[in-house]
């Protein structure tokens, strides 16, 4: 039975904490499936690169207001997907070929199949010529998570896609349903509507993105729902084959109902795979979610175990299983010095149309929590690059400490959101107030950044 100082599962963010200062470390890495993680194959990446040339082909929808008489074609959908993955399938090869045959890799084993554990501290590997049991005084367990699918009757007896698969389809579909509402139902529902296809989201909430600010969400749902067919407070009763594709009969404040596609994609979220690991049975302890339960180093319940990435993180988010890793990183190089993990100001965004991010408190959050808070709103109409787009509907949302101008919350919805929301990010973070980085520096006039200066400005602060 092979013994190692580290072992790693999974090569998502866990790939990156190797490096030569593990040099005089045996290592081994166990991957049982696709190297570089959720994020690389089947997630943040790949939808990206969707998301562009789906934007392009939004465009005709938004020009002719402008003096702009623009048409979309065509969509060369194999094409944009080929190219998609004719660079991530590389990078991914490249990755596992890097671990099998590079010099710096001299002490690093690598067991492609799947990992469970069988003891304590005893991984047993499914490789292809059969089961080898491994052991090892330290562990990081990186092996993410994967499609999370409902009990609805008849869904596993019909055709469906997740996120993991449906961006290698063939061809487009003429009628695609997306059950689910949140990140990745937005984002696949604006690719699909842009390149033509008829889309219908089925939510189980009131509203899309229910998670973000109210007003962010409210004004997402009024905009989506006049690119595609928006079913709200539905409950999926079941899952059918009919003679044109699969059904989904609803339930909702109207009475049953049903709708139909040539394609089903199911974007009800991710689960951790703490279960696949079996990590009860090394003695590491999960939370109801079935996230592996990890203190602020990133340490578990068991000595010498750490986790990290969507595995153990709510936020599941790549830049969040990056900073994780890097802890994760020093740790195991310096443990009588451990640092923590940082997750005060966790942002994401959502690439779908409009473009929405978020770092901080929702006003519903600051409201439950009885934090004292005050707001101001800016839409992109105001300044003068918004006029240029004519838009009318994007805005940005801060909310702020009222005695110390500190800023709890920033939610953008509009062109260019994420990159809009990172000096606030920034603020939060070094601990800067609204009314010091409204004044302290320049904001470049005719350009998107005076959205936030604007914002910044409009906060009803006691000062």
């Amino acid at each position: 039975m092979p013994h190692y100082d580290l072992v790693i599962v999974g090569t998502g963010s866990g790939n990156s904490i190797l490096d030569r200062r593990f040099a005089d470390h045996k290592v081994a890495i166990v991957e049982k499936g696709v190297f570089g993680g959720t994020c690389l194959n089947v997630g943040c990446i790949p939808t990206k690169m969707f998301v562009h040339p789906a934007d392009l082909a939004a465009t005709p929808e938004h020009s002719a207001r402008l003096g702009v008489d623009t048409e979309l074609r065509g969509v060369r959908w194999r094409e944009i997907r080929d190219r998609i993955f004719g660079r991530i399938d590389t990078i991914a090869e490249g990755g596992r070929r890097y671990r099998h045959e590079h010099d710096d890799n001299a002490g690093v084993t690598v067991y492609e199949g799947h990992g469970r554990f069988t003891g304590h501290k005893e991984l047993t590997v499914e490789l292809a010529d059969g089961p080898e049991t491994v052991t090892a005084d330290q562990f990081v367990l990186a092996a993410g998570g994967r499609a999370d699918i409902p009990d609805v009757p008849g869904l596993d007896e019909v055709d469906h896609h997740t996120s993991d698969t449906v961006m290698r389809l063939d061809d487009l579909p003429e009628r695609a349903v997306i059950l689910g509402s949140g990140f990745i139902g937005a984002e696949f529902a604006h690719v699909f509507a842009s390149f033509g296809v008829d889309v219908t989201v089925v939510a189980r909430s009131g509203a899309l993105l229910r998670s973000e600010d109210d007003d962010v969400s409210g004004r997402f749902t009024e905009l989506a729902s006049r690119r595609y067919d928006v079913r709200l407070s539905r409950r999926a009763v079941r899952a059918r084959r009919t003679a044109t594709g699969t059904a989904l009969d609803l339930e909702g404040p109207a009475g049953p109902e049903t709708v139909e596609g040539d394609l089903l994609l199911v974007a009800t979220g991710r689960r951790p795979n703490s279960d696949l690991l079996d990590v009860g049975a090394t003695g590491v302890s999960t939370l109801p979610s079935g996230h592996v339960a990890v203190d602020e180093h990133q340490r578990t319940n068991v000595d010498g175990i750490y986790a990290l990435g969507d595995l153990s993180s709510p936020h599941e988010l790549k830049h969040v299983a990056n900073h994780e890793a890097r802890v994760v990183q020093h740790n195991l190089l310096h443990p009588d010095e451990p640092v923590a993990a940082d997750h005060r100001f966790v942002p994401h965004a959502v690439f779908t149309a409009p473009q929405i991010a978020s770092v901080g408190l929702t006003e519903r959050d600051a409201a439950a929590r009885g934090v004292p808070y005050v707001t101001a709103t800016q839409g992109y109409g105001g300044i003068a690059y918004g006029w240029a787009m004519e838009d009318e509907h994007s805005f940005a949302k801060l909310l702020a400490d009222p005695d110390t101008g500190a800023l709890l919350g920033a939610h953008i919805l509009g062109p260019q959101a994420p990159t809009l929301i990172q000096p606030l990010i920034q603020a939060m973070s070094f601990g800067i107030d609204a009314r010091s980085m409204a004044r302290g520096q320049y904001w470049i006039h005719p350009a998107m950044p005076e959205l936030i200066e604007n914002a910044l400005y409009a906060l009803p602060l006691d000062d």
